[in-house]
């Protein structure tokens, strides 16, 4: 069954289209609000994902951008009151496949949709892998070699940028701003250290090569190699 994420804030608009999706065979989840819809997209891997513009906690664009970022190519249509060309313009360009302005006709709704899930998309990868360090992009689990991780939602998320960027010096500003998604980076804070700490004794058991260094002064470091 093909499955649907719709990210969309107004109860009556969300209960509408779950009931003609739902009728045509789709399976649909409802997210409420950007922050849980955001999650939701990264944990269902669903096929298809229909994004308000203006939503409470997170904007529907900043939602796409951020998918982008990470490399998650599942093509969105976006929803929005906003009909001019130049916002048009914007949702395509921040990554949307598509934009339906309200108000719309449930039946075209179902087929942008439709025709979002007949284009070819990109072969994604559904497992990293760093040395004996492997990460399942679908269940969301890791492993260093046989020994299982067990990991907090945000441990992996923090553990997928690195192993995505392996090798490369990533910065505490880096981390707030693409795992964190701060707008703005804090004077001082010890967030990224205490959760790298616990990531680490997780990652790095004992008699194991250390995978992430700390970089003094400067960040943190998944190296591919000890």
């Amino acid at each position: 069954m093909t499955r649907i994420l719709l990210i969309e804030d107004d109860t009556e608009t969300a209960e509408a289209i779950l009931a003609e999706l739902g009728d045509r065979g789709f399976e649909v989840q409802w997210a409420g609000n950007g922050v849980d819809g955001l999650d939701r997209a990264r944990a269902s891997s669903p096929d298809a994902m229909i994004v308000d513009r203006m939503l409470p906690g997170m904007n529907g664009l900043t939602i796409i951008e951020t998918l982008r970022k990470d490399h998650i190519r599942t093509p969105v249509l976006v929803l929005s009151a906003l009909g001019a060309v130049d916002d048009r313009v914007r949702g395509l360009r921040t990554g949307g496949d598509d934009y339906l302005t309200k108000p719309f006709a449930l039946v075209e709704l179902v087929a942008r949709i439709e025709a979002l899930l007949r284009r070819p998309t990109e072969r994604r990868a559904t497992r990293l892998q760093v040395g004996s360090l492997e990460l399942d992009l679908i269940e969301r689990t890791a492993r260093r070699g046989e020994r299982r991780l067990d990991l907090l939602p945000r441990e992996f998320r923090l553990l997928e940028y690195m192993v995505r960027r392996n090798d490369q010096l990533l910065t505490r500003a880096m981390l707030l701003e693409e795992v964190w998604h701060y707008k703005f980076v804090p004077a001082t804070t010890n967030l990224i250290d205490v959760h790298m700490g616990r990531l680490r004794h997780k990652v790095d058991g004992p008699g194991e090569a250390q995978l992430i260094h700390n970089v003094r002064g400067s960040g943190f470091v998944l190296r591919s190699r000890s």
